[in-house]
């Protein structure tokens, strides 16, 4: 049984063929990407390729931004130039198989770092789909940086 259920707004559906050494995109077309293990990991490493490591980074970045945006209009601020930097990085875990650790940075020069602070904590406790799907699942830190 899943922790929580949700009403569902939207979709999307990507189908992938070959594994992280093959292709993946999405039904609506929206995302194409030929996909190649890196070299650090025994794989090929080929040139233009993507891993699923980078999707993951660009997704959960984007979406916590969006969180952290739709936090700070609900309190009449503004963080829409705030900068989300996702760091993913796969390795072994104990106990056999592979995991992911995410290090987020987010910064905003333009606001104090204790309010933008207060405004990142909500957005990943209480917004991001991200963040309430991975928490207590990988090992994350978090880094905010205003002025």
């Amino acid at each position: 049984m899943p922790a929580y259920t949700i009403k569902p707004l939207v979709s999307a559906v990507a189908n992938s063929t070959g594994g992280r050494n093959g292709h993946s995109e999405t039904t609506d077309g929206s995302v194409s990407v030929n996909l190649s293990v890196r070299k650090e990991m025994g794989g090929p490493g080929l040139p233009n390729t993507t891993t699923p490591e980078h999707l993951f980074a660009v997704g959960y970045a984007a979406c916590f931004g969006g969180a952290l945006d739709f936090v700070a209009k609900q309190k009449k601020k503004d963080a829409s130039a705030a900068t989300i930097t996702c760091t993913t990085t796969i390795g072994p875990r104990e106990g056999g198989g592979f995991g992911i650790a995410v290090a987020m940075k987010v910064a905003l020069a333009s606001m104090p770092t204790d309010e933008l602070k207060a405004l990142v904590d909500e957005a990943h406790e209480k917004v991001c789909p991200y963040s309430h799907a991975t928490r207590g699942n990988i090992d994350f830190t978090l880094d905010v940086e205003g002025r």
